[in-house]
């Protein structure tokens, strides 16, 4: 299992500035208390020991709070002084890891995902890189992902039940169909990232890595069917206040 997180902690929050406007975005309060303590407790139930922020906006609001040590985990930050994007910003917190694969998570969602076994079936099929994936109504809001069977090498052609390979992405539409959309939750192979990634150089994950490397390498997608929410948005941020109240990672 692996021991170290990378969670995206910079973001600005624009479209939650309505009822949360001093914090970033992954700080805003659910019942009381920051969001990112809620992913904190996850991690742990997984095994997870230390924990990378990758800050930017208000970064000082998270390092204040969590110091260097919370709850038994280990705690380090990787700051942006100008935007890198989740991409950019994703190769500079990994100068504070120690492990070859990591586990990278947004600081303004969760997904319920059973890392151990995402983990497993990332081995398995000897990804370079994997994205936690969920089956949504309404995927226009997210854009969705084309999925493939998953060969594995020296096996008969077999469609995985919960683990395959990305084929494509898709923008974002009008429609309101259901589709599979990533998660954000991913598993990265450190040294081939920092490989096919430049330095000092603002890209998105999502747009200028996962959608030119799918044509080129093993990207997987883990599927799970855990609960998902994003508080980016006013609606979902008061959503959790409520659901979050019987969150089971405690």
């Amino acid at each position: 299992m692996l021991n170290t997180a990378i969670i995206l902690a910079g973001g600005f929050g624009t479209r939650l500035q309505s009822v949360v406007a001093d914090v970033p975005k992954p700080m805003a309060p659910i019942n009381g208390e920051p969001f990112l303590n809620y992913q904190l407790s996850y991690l742990k139930h997984y095994g997870i020991k230390n924990i990378v922020f990758s800050t930017g906006y208000l970064a000082e609001k998270i390092s204040e709070y969590y110091k260097t040590n919370v709850n038994g985990l280990t705690i380090s930050y990787s700051h942006e002084s100008s935007p890198l994007g989740t991409g950019g910003g994703i190769k500079l917190a990994m100068d504070k890891t120690m492990d070859n694969d990591v586990f990278v998570l947004n600081g303004d969602s969760f997904f319920d995902v059973d890392l151990k076994e995402f983990y497993n079936q990332h081995l398995i099929h000897q990804a370079n890189f994997s994205i936690a994936i969920r089956n949504v109504q309404n995927a226009n809001r997210y854009g969705t992902i084309e999925l493939s069977p998953y060969f594995l090498k020296d096996s008969s052609p077999q469609l995985e039940k919960d683990f395959f390979k990305i084929k494509s992405f898709v923008e974002k539409s009008e429609s309101n169909s259901r589709g599979y959309i990533n998660g954000g939750i991913y598993i990265l192979n450190k040294e081939q990232y920092l490989k096919h990634t430049k330095t000092n150089s603002a890209f998105s994950i999502e747009k200028n890595f996962f959608e030119l490397q799918c044509q080129i390498q093993n990207i997987g997608a883990f599927f799970s069917n855990g609960y998902f929410i994003d508080i980016g948005i006013p609606e979902d941020y008061l959503k959790a206040q409520h659901d979050f109240k019987e969150f089971k990672y405690r």
